[in-house]
């Protein structure tokens, strides 16, 4: 057996499609209707109302307790795209105590959604503020053996 995919439930299947293809720059992988695999990894299924599911569990619930990710270098470019669809945000760009920029934001369905910045680009964007390895280590927890390995991959 092996992992296959998340599946998030949706309202309005249109919405969502352009949601993550449009704004979250996703590709699909298998368009079925009402079940849209994404290539990422991530199924979006709006379940009919006389669906097993549905008759069994409360598909439509706003109960936040999981969030889905992804990653940019682009960050401050994401949110003004995001910002601009006047998409619903948690928060804006935020630093992570670790030093990783992000910004958490709801689909449609309210389902929670972060865009963070990869661990090379964070990690180089502290070394380009003028932290050291050490300081880079102690702030993100990052093994001192990748942080070298990031910085010497950058030069």
């Amino acid at each position: 057996m092996k992992f296959h995919s998340s599946v998030i439930f949706v309202n309005d299947i249109e919405k969502s499609k352009d949601f993550y293809v449009r704004l979250l720059s996703q590709d699909i992988e298998h368009d079925f209707g009402k079940n849209v695999i994404l290539k990422c990894g991530l199924a979006i299924w709006e379940i009919q109302p006389d669906h097993l599911i549905s008759k069994r569990l409360e598909t439509r619930s706003n109960s936040n307790r999981f969030e889905l990710y992804f990653e940019t270098e682009l960050i401050d470019e994401a949110y003004n795209k995001l910002n601009n669809e006047q998409v619903e945000f948690l928060h804006g760009i935020h630093e992570e105590p670790w030093g990783q920029r992000a910004i958490r934001f709801f689909d449609h369905d309210k389902h929670l959604v972060e865009v963070g910045e990869p661990l090379e680009t964070f990690v180089n964007n502290m070394s380009e503020k003028g932290l050291s390895v050490k300081q880079i280590v102690e702030k993100s927890g990052i093994p001192m053996e990748t942080v070298n390995g990031i910085l010497q991959n950058h030069d």
